[in-house]
């Protein structure tokens, strides 16, 4: 539903080649068009990158699975399934700033409809099994005394300017949206309904949910804003006749007016009446004749398997970032937004300026964007050795004695150093020990006694921590969990480097692959191709990749929470080296894949090639005949009416 006004004005765009505007000679309301489109798609791709910046914070909120955002996710787009198709058609002989006005307004009610749970649910309740306490000096027990067989039964449920120019302000939302999302993130869900002073968790905690609402509404308000333009805006653009002819295209021409144009006898080429029955009637072959183009069924199989790999990967990066690098969820969506998608916004210029300077053909741009993709592809293997190790936590990566030992049973979780408490393993409260290893709860780590209040929070005497090689004395542990270690922050620093690198080097093939498209479809054509290609794209990669790319994720969850009603929510922590492999081999497979498909498609687009060249060479012969006759007819008529024997009075007579 978002993306209702892409397809049209993308033909739009297309159509009205750049090099018929110049600064002299462009009209004020294409100018207008233009600001207003790059606004739109500002908003668009500012809403649609704010989505992904807070898959981690509805997760937390809502303990709800991986792949359930990914359903969430993917319905972003299910709008596109009505609309998308008719409206690349039918808006491309409609009013199409009024269109895409409509799209902008319904855009802008689904964003703020998605902020609505926050203000009809309750408030984030923590799972936390630390009592809030009146002042620093009070002394909780976080492992209450009780009998062997009471803590073993302690499992019941806790308390919870031109195609370019367009192209470009597309990638400049994205950087804003992920920028909107980090400093969303670093504000506590309730802000203004709670004391923060009470709250014991910090950003990077697992339990940590942002002010995921706030941005919603920030984003439908620039989303609603970019609507008002197009009403302004009309439905045709005035271009003298005679000029119009010589540049436009026959679809153009359909849509070109001037009531007040200076040229001769003030031609003005009257308006077509809009005949619903016609076009509709029209439909149906107009895309029997598309989807009989070979090389365009093999292009949209191409760009939808590519598609799946790429939305997937972006979907589900910040998280990766989080739970792979120890990253909070605020910094992941601040590198996204300042670090990766510059990258891919220079590469997409950088793409567009070698095509240009290179007068790149259709095969070129092929090749082009062929082999920066296989480069980029071969680069992102390196992803896979630029691993961390699994956080250390008691009872699931490692044992009591820091023996490392994967598990996902409960029964891992007691041990003797805390048999004698009546611990839940169901909760997520970790803390991290002076040995360097996070405990589930303070509880499970054996703490008897508490010291201090909020974040300041310390526990004492914790008998679990003892049990490995530290200084005897009063063993504390404090709120929150344990670092990845300093190996982990070295590698991060070449993660970002090669994530920056191998997103520029796909990137630049962006814009010839775009182009290869548009010059393989008849200009009659090339508005419905981009509403189908989109509509392709969008419901067979923007719906699916996010939910089986969730579901795989979730496979490598060590640790649920649990909702209150009972059943598995978010997933506290993962087995960071599977979620590596099924992430990036995931991702890569996919890629592979497209690659095959490539090959097959270079065949048929040589073919492609060929046949329209012998095509233009007949269609040039027969011109150059016909001039031919033309000439030699004008030579005899010529020859005829100077010849000397011709009396001018008997042929007068005749």
């Amino acid at each position: 539903m978002q993306k209702l006004g892409k397809p049209g004005t993308a033909s739009w765009m297309l159509e009205d080649s750049p090099a018929t505007c110049t600064a002299k000679n462009c009209h004020p309301n294409l100018k207008m068009f233009l600001a207003a489109l790059s606004y739109a798609y500002f908003a668009k791709t500012l809403s649609g990158s704010y989505m992904k910046s807070t898959i981690t914070q509805l997760e937390r909120r809502f303990d709800i699975p991986s792949y359930l955002i990914g359903v969430i996710d993917g319905s972003f787009e299910i709008g596109n399934l009505l609309v998308i198709a008719f409206v690349s058609y039918f808006g491309a002989k409609l009013h199409r700033p009024k269109i895409i006005a409509i799209g902008c307004i319904l855009m802008s009610l689904g964003t703020f409809l998605i902020a609505m749970p926050h203000f009809i649910t309750g408030r984030y309740k923590i799972e936390t099994t630390i009592r809030a306490s009146e002042n620093s000096t009070s002394q909780l027990s976080p492992c209450p005394v009780s009998s062997l067989e009471s803590s073993r039964a302690g499992d019941r449920p806790s308390s919870l300017p031109s195609a370019g120019c367009i192209q470009t302000i597309a990638i400049i939302g994205p950087v804003f949206g992920f920028l909107l999302g980090s400093l969303c993130a670093k504000i506590y869900v309730d802000v203004g309904y709670v004391d923060m002073e009470t709250i014991t968790l910090t950003p990077e905690d697992a339990r940590w949910v942002g002010a995921w609402w706030l941005g919603y509404l920030v984003a439908g308000t620039v989303t609603l804003l970019s609507a008002v333009p197009f009403w302004f805006l009309p439905k045709s653009l005035p271009i003298p006749v005679d000029k119009h002819d010589s540049i436009c295209t026959p679809e153009q021409t359909r849509f070109i007016k001037d009531p007040d144009s200076p040229t001769l006898d003030h031609k003005i080429r009257p308006e077509e009446p809009t005949n619903l029955h016609v076009m509709a009637n029209e439909f149906v072959p107009t895309l029997k004749i598309l989807l009989g183009n070979p090389v365009y069924i093999l292009y949209l199989g191409v760009t939808i398997i590519q598609f799946n790999s790429l939305i997937g990967m972006v979907t589900y990066k910040p998280k990766y970032i989080e739970q792979h690098y120890g990253q909070s969820a605020s910094k992941a969506n601040f590198l996204m937004g300042m670090i990766n998608i510059p990258a891919v916004a220079l590469g997409m210029f950088s793409g567009g300026v070698a095509m240009k300077k290179y007068k790149l053909g259709v095969m070129g741009a092929a090749k082009f964007a062929f082999g920066t993709s296989l480069l980029g592809f071969f680069l992102s293997f390196l992803f896979l050795a630029m691993g961390c190790e699994n956080m250390k936590v008691a009872g699931i990566t490692v044992s009591y004695t820091g023996v490392e030992d994967l598990s996902y049973q409960e029964q891992s979780l007691f041990s003797d150093c805390n048999s004698g408490c009546l611990c839940s393993p169901k909760e997520w409260d970790p803390v991290c020990g002076e040995n360097g290893i996070t405990y589930i709860s303070p509880c499970l780590a054996g703490c008897t006694s508490s010291s201090g209040s909020g974040r300041n929070m310390v526990f004492d005497n914790c008998r679990c921590v003892s049990v490995t090689n530290v200084q005897p004395g009063n063993i504390t542990a404090s709120l929150g969990q344990c670092s990845l270690g300093h190996s982990c922050d070295r590698v991060f620093p070449y993660f970002l480097a090669l994530s920056v690198l191998s997103s520029f080097i796909i990137s630049l093939g962006g814009t010839p692959g775009l182009m290869l498209l548009v010059r393989c479809i008849k200009p009659e054509l090339k508005s419905l191709a981009l509403g189908i290609h989109t509509l392709a794209t969008r419901t067979l990669a923007g719906i699916p990749a996010p939910i089986y790319f969730g579901a795989i994720i979730d496979t490598t969850c060590l640790k649920w929470a649990y909702s209150t009603c009972g059943g598995e929510g978010a997933c506290r922590i993962y087995n960071t080296s599977s979620y590596r492999i099924v992430y990036l081999g995931l991702t890569l497979g996919l890629r592979a894949v497209s690659f095959f498909l490539c090959i097959w498609g270079f065949a048929l687009l040589k073919r492609h090639i060929k046949r329209e060249e012998k095509e233009a060479l007949s269609n040039q012969n027969g011109e150059l005949e016909s001039l031919r006759k033309e000439e030699n007819s004008s030579m005899h008529c010529e020859q005829f009416i100077l010849s000397p024997d011709c009396n001018p009075e008997r042929e007068t007579r005749l």
